[in-house]
């Protein structure tokens, strides 16, 4: 097995990777138990410790999935999981941050997840209808009685961050960063860095669109989410991919792909930032994992963040449905 470089979330050693695994469930079009488990068992023999999941990821079979590709191998994972969305998927959408959800959640979490512990358990979104004081105060419960090591929030705003790190201690932010959405870099980054709390980009490629393989969303599968995402919506879709067209050209230089370039990026953000891009498949995982050893220098990163400005990408991350549960 090899060894990865070690970044921490607060005090979670972690390697300086990790694996999204929402892809292999919910949201990508379809996909094969076979060929997700084999890409899972490749993240773990090469190093990648950091495996990423969620109770609402194809409602619960991403869970089931880790944890039967985990059978035999569970002292090798940093195993992280979400609660929040109480709704499956199809059905409207609904927050749930209630203490005894909290509870309810993490034992459904366990019992799919075949384990006695998660490592990191993540609010996925913040219910605005509950203090964040009852939802972190009855996720320091579950620490208190092991069943979960750390605790982390999802894509939660900085005075939500304080007013939870101030009941318990909070590892990770887990929120979309990549060079297309940049958001957190104004408030959220600087209050995490304050308190010590280490930082888990999503969606660090764009939802693949930085790698350059997407043109069009015509051959993505009916179920896939980008053919509802504005980023992806005609107009915007080609605005962004003359970013794309930039970013391959210095890739081009650097002798590696476009989406190893603006991982790289990410990686560079700090050494409190580890990166879950996701994929179901080995050969994506063996690139996205080589992009932690590309070094860059000053140089390189500002003419990264030339060709790719913030305020140059067109349209936003998310419809307004998924913009209304995200916590600012």
């Amino acid at each position: 097995m090899t060894t990865l470089p070690t970044r921490h979330l607060g005090t979670l050693a972690v390697s300086g990777q990790g694996l999204g695994c929402m892809g292999m469930s919910h949201g990508y079009g379809s996909s094969d138990d076979a060929t997700s488990t084999a890409t899972l068992h490749r993240a773990l023999d090469l190093g990648v410790t950091l495996l990423d999941t969620a109770d609402f990821y194809g409602s619960g079979h991403n869970e089931e999935l880790i944890g039967r590709a985990l059978t035999g191998r569970r002292d090798q994972a940093v195993l992280a999981t979400k609660f929040g969305f109480a709704n499956k998927l199809g059905e409207p959408t609904r927050i749930r941050g209630d203490a005894a959800y909290v509870r309810q959640a993490c034992e459904a979490s366990l019992r799919r997840l075949g384990t006695d512990h998660i490592d990191l358990y993540y609010q996925h979104r913040v219910d605005p209808e509950v203090p964040i004081e009852e939802t972190v105060g009855a996720m320091a419960e579950l620490v208190a009685e092991g069943k979960v090591r750390h605790l982390g929030l999802s894509e939660a705003g900085a005075r939500t961050i304080r007013r939870a790190h101030a009941v318990h201690p909070i590892s990770a932010l887990q929120s979309e960063w990549s060079l297309w959405t940049r958001d957190l870099e104004d408030q959220i980054a600087p209050v995490c860095r304050e308190l010590g709390i280490g930082l888990v980009p999503f969606s660090p490629l764009g939802r693949g669109f930085l790698t350059g393989r997407y043109t069009s969303v015509e051959g993505l599968a009916e179920s896939d989410v980008r053919r509802t995402q504005p980023r992806f919506a005609e107009g915007n879709l080609e605005r962004n991919l003359a970013i794309v067209d930039k970013l391959d050209e210095l890739a081009g230089a650097r002798g590696v792909t476009a989406g190893q370039l603006a991982l790289a990026w990410v990686q560079h953000q700090g050494d409190d930032v580890v990166p879950i891009p996701g994929t179901r498949r080995e050969k994506y995982l063996e690139e996205n994992i080589a992009a932690l050893g590309l070094s860059l220098t000053d140089e390189e990163l500002t003419a990264i963040e030339a060709a790719a400005p913030r305020d140059q990408v067109a349209g936003t991350r998310y419809d307004a449905g998924a913009l209304s549960v995200i916590d600012r």
